[in-house]
């Protein structure tokens, strides 16, 4: 067995353990970044070895903690890629206006910034009174940044200008209020939104929702994984529902592939027809 082989074996053997002991699967996760990101928490623990690391998170909680924090991925901001809200209003809300009620998924909500993004883009196109959105996410700790909907002054000159590109009809400051170095959102974008934990991976269907939006999640999944995923979706989502990727995923090449029609293929928005 070479170097290599070895160095995979280790990591099959920490996934695992991580997954016996805390329910967490990554053994299904884009090799190439699983390895990075166990390597960092090797270095950052002052250890040499996989193996080392293996010991210790199984004898040590709080290095557990760390390597699952590490191994999570947060990456977002408000109207994040403006062009797709900026869809979303022109494609998918003349659509949602003939909708009863909306239920809205958002899978792998991370710290919430996109989650209250939409909470405006809907109220916005008068939509929010009749909409619930399920913002669900694997880590605890980003649900409860989530539900607190705090987030660093500092940012805010970013968000707005995401905000105007997106097509934004307001001011964008009315949303939120400024205490010291940080902003709150209003609560009344908070009422009809509600926050779980939900783990792509283990856990199955709850709902059947109008929207799915999973955008820059499954770029960290492998093929077997992506394919899993891409079933849960099509499985939650209802006839004629809308499914939201990120910009640098496809439903091309997959099992559900020709059960969506595109709506907006360079904001990657499909729709259910099969």
């Amino acid at each position: 067995m070479d170097r290599d082989e070895r160095e995979q074996l280790e990591i099959e053997l920490l996934l695992e353990a991580v997954y016996r002991l805390c329910g967490q699967d990554y053994r299904n996760y884009a090799y190439a970044s699983v390895r990075r990101r166990i390597w960092h928490r090797v270095h950052a623990e002052h250890l040499t070895t996989i193996s080392g690391l293996l010991e210790r998170v199984i004898h040590d909680r709080a290095c557990m903690e760390r390597l699952l924090s590490d191994m999570t991925i947060h990456v977002t901001e408000m109207f994040r890629d403006p062009g797709m809200f900026r869809a979303f209003r022109e494609e998918v809300v003349p659509l949602l206006r003939t909708y009863p009620f909306i239920r809205i998924w958002h899978a792998g909500c991370s710290t919430g910034e996109e989650v209250y993004s939409m909470a405006i883009l809907l109220q916005e196109e008068g939509l929010y009174h009749k909409t619930r959105i399920y913002a669900t996410d694997t880590n605890a700790e980003v649900l409860d940044i989530a539900k607190q909907g705090v987030y660093p002054l500092e940012r805010m000159q970013q968000y707005t200008r995401n905000y105007m590109d997106s097509g934004g009809k307001e001011s964008f400051s009315r949303y939120y209020k400024a205490r010291y170095n940080s902003v709150i959102f209003q609560a009344e974008l908070k009422k009809n939104i509600i926050f779980a934990q939900h783990n792509l991976v283990t856990d199955g269907s709850f709902n059947e929702f109008n929207v799915i939006l999973c955008r820059n999640v499954m770029i960290y999944f492998n093929k077997q994984l992506q394919d899993h995923v891409h079933g849960l979706l099509y499985d939650s989502l209802s006839m004629f529902g809308i499914l939201a990727l990120g910009t640098k995923e496809s439903i091309t090449f997959t099992q559900h592939s020709e059960a969506y029609e595109e709506l907006d293929v360079h904001n990657r928005l499909y729709r259910k027809v099969k």
